[in-house]
């Protein structure tokens, strides 16, 4: 139990929109009230704008140390394939101090870019040599420390990766740190629960790594095991993974899943950046949420995601961070704006109707579905700024160039498209104070332990 002072804002988004002179109280992490036009106590901490923290629905917390490392071009054409190859090698050098280094300064990084809650795709269970642990859910625990030094609310997806190709293809040397079997990847499951049992508000979903790592067997023992919770999946990232798996089964890798798993409003399809019309249809009718993330699928060259079909077929998505090269909300937003304009030639293309702000339509849907996918234990239906939801608030710096005389949703068309990581001023998660003037409290330790950590990976 602890008490918190009540937060006053000048201006506030809420779910009804836009409100001014807006009181927020706070009970053990959650929204106990939400009053507006109210003026300001004594007791109030004051702010200008206040938004709601988003969900970073897809992240790979240990590839921030992998980040500026792979844009060197190699003899041959670049492409995911090759940098995957580079990660591997990366990885095989990482244990279990060094991940939960890398992970606690990416937690910071997503916490002073506007990020609250983070769903980790975590598919590295083994030791180096690709042995098991003594303890299954050791790099799962690290994980849940990291979140907990860092503060951030944490949904942790042990994933099972089974084998290096559609149909059972045997796996690689380099991927021997993933490899489990259902019976073995259960009982990390199990052990991952018990990790981030004792940290506040943390979950445990599950994973597969893709339609190439498990066989549809496999992928059914997966989605048992999520108990009611979210099951995400890695899905049509690739060209060649969608020619692989018209080989295998003769449908295309999200043809396929729609008609041979149960695909509901649990699911997170990671990336689906190339689907058909046909199959967008698919997924929105389910109430699936795709996740998107736009930097790293810019960075690996996969392709653009048919945005505006979806939309328009109401489908639901949020955004993730991935291969944490950058870590910006606001940047995610952005460069899913950009890339839309690029594909169409035209501008403003994700706002759905005339005079329809874009950072507004963003940021809800981004919210939303992030939210949808990464399902914060006890919420309910209360998201974003509202009674019962945890108190997960962004503030801006009013005072930012960008946000000169910026009034409603103009400052979030003016922090996505004009602004940069500067314009995040305080964050708290679940009712704690995180950043203060856009520093989380424990960057500086964090960075001292991040750079002896990646020079001893790099030596």
């Amino acid at each position: 139990m602890y008490a918190m002072a009540s937060l006053w804002l000048e201006s506030a988004l809420l779910p009804e929109g836009w409100a001014r002179d807006v009181r927020l109280t706070e009970t053990n992490g959650r929204i106990e009230r939400v009053l507006t036009a109210v003026a300001p106590t004594a007791g109030d901490e004051r702010h200008r704008i206040g938004v709601p923290g988003l969900g970073n629905l897809h992240s790979h917390a240990f590839q921030r140390g992998l980040a500026g490392l792979t844009e060197r071009r190699g003899s041959e054409a670049d492409s995911f394939w090759t940098w995957r190859e580079l990660m591997y090698r990366f990885l095989e050098r990482v244990g279990p101090e060094e991940l939960e280094v890398l992970a606690t300064l990416a937690f910071i990084e997503m916490l002073e870019g506007g990020f609250t809650r983070v769903g980790e795709f975590h598919y590295l269970h083994h030791d180096r040599d690709g042995r098991p642990f003594a303890e299954p859910g050791e790099l799962a625990g690290r994980l849940a420390a990291a979140a907990a030094h860092s503060g951030i609310g944490l949904t942790l997806l042990p994933t099972l990766y089974a084998h290096g190709g559609f149909g059972g293809a045997s796996p690689g040397e380099r991927q021997r740190r993933f490899i489990n079997d259902p019976e073995g990847f259960a009982r990390i499951v199990e052990a991952t629960r018990r990790s981030v049992a004792a940290l506040p508000g943390a979950c445990v979903g599950v994973a597969a790594h893709s339609l190439r790592a498990v066989t549809p067997a496999e992928l059914a023992e997966v989605a048992a095991l999520a108990h009611g919770g979210v099951i995400h999946l890695h899905i049509a990232e690739q060209l060649r993974e969608v020619d692989d798996c018209l080989a295998w089964s003769g449908r295309r890798p999200v043809e396929w899943l729609l008609e041979n798993a149960p695909v509901d409003e649990r699911w997170c399809l990671v990336h689906a950046t190339h689907v058909t019309a046909a199959e967008l249809e698919g997924v929105a009718a389910r109430g699936a949420v795709v996740g998107l993330c736009p930097v790293t699928e810019s960075s690996l060259g996969d392709g653009i995601f048919p945005g505006v079909q979806f939309l328009a077929a109401g489908g639901r998505w949020g955004i993730g961070t991935d291969s944490n090269i950058r870590i910006d909300a606001a940047e995610e937003l952005r460069t899913l704006e950009y890339s839309q304009r690029l594909a169409h030639r035209a501008r403003n293309v994700l706002a759905p109707a005339a005079g329809v702000s874009t950072g507004r339509a963003l940021y809800d849907a981004a919210l939303a579905g992030g939210w949808q996918a990464l399902r914060p234990p006890g919420v309910g239906g209360a998201v974003g700024l509202a009674a019962g939801a945890p108190l997960d608030l962004v503030t801006l710096a009013a005072d930012h160039p960008s946000l000169i005389e910026r009034r409603g949703d103009e400052i979030l068309d003016s922090w996505i498209f004009a602004g940069d990581r500067g314009l995040v001023d305080c964050v708290w998660r679940d009712g704690k104070k995180l950043v203060s003037g856009g520093q989380h409290r424990h960057r500086a330790a964090s960075e001292v332990r991040y750079r002896e950590a990646l020079r001893t990976l790099l030596a």
